[in-house]
């Protein structure tokens, strides 16, 4: 159950940043050699491409509609890493909870992808990069706490990461019909100055 809860953290956290859990969950089994992070993430060669990774997606991830361009594409990658690493805490065990951890891992990585790539479809409408490059920050922030507390606490950590995966679908749904009625008011306004320009149009 302990390894369960931390794949439901580690993957709610990597749907917001995948490279950063691993490389939080890499550098932990380096420093400490956690019994339940499996060596596979401490090795040097997915250290080195998850740092790698992460560097760019810390720039990408603070440009407007370029950080939802990245969301587009790491639409597989997000949930695959999830999934990934709830194989692998599952360990040798059954191939019943190595199938179980995936899918927790997956799913709780898809669910918070979900979450993030909404958001910022919604700060994007928003000219200014400051919101994007302080969003970015606060998620990096809050990825790093949640995987390196679920790591001693992860019954604690995986109730953090459920509210705050709630609290995310619920903020996404009323963005989504935010940005539905600024789009039908931009829509009827486009409409009403088309038919203002018409009668122009006929008189010219």
């Amino acid at each position: 159950m302990e390894s369960l809860a931390l794949t439901f953290s580690s993957g709610w956290a990597s749907g917001v940043n995948a490279y950063l859990v691993v490389l939080v969950l890499g550098i932990a089994d380096r420093v400490s050699d956690f019994a339940q992070i499996p060596d596979e993430l401490g090795s040097w060669e997915v250290l080195t491409v998850a740092a790698l990774m992460y560097a760019f997606e810390f720039v990408a991830d603070k440009v407007p509609y370029v950080d939802s361009a990245w969301d587009v594409i790491s639409t597989v990658i997000r949930p695959l890493v999830g999934g990934t690493i709830g194989v692998l805490l599952a360990g040798d065990s059954t191939e019943i909870s190595g199938l179980l951890g995936g899918s927790v891992g997956g799913a709780s990585a898809l669910a918070s992808h979900a979450v993030k790539a909404g958001s910022r479809l919604a700060v994007n409408t928003s000219p200014e990069p400051a919101s994007n490059i302080a969003l970015s920050i606060g998620e990096d922030v809050v990825v790093l706490a949640i995987v390196w507390f679920a790591i001693e606490h992860p019954y604690i950590a995986a109730a953090i990461a459920g509210v705050l995966l709630l609290v995310g679908l619920v903020v996404l749904y009323f963005a989504i019909r935010l940005i539905r009625s600024g789009w039908r008011r931009f829509k009827a306004w486009r409409q009403r100055r088309k038919a203002r320009e018409r009668p122009r149009s006929a008189a010219g």
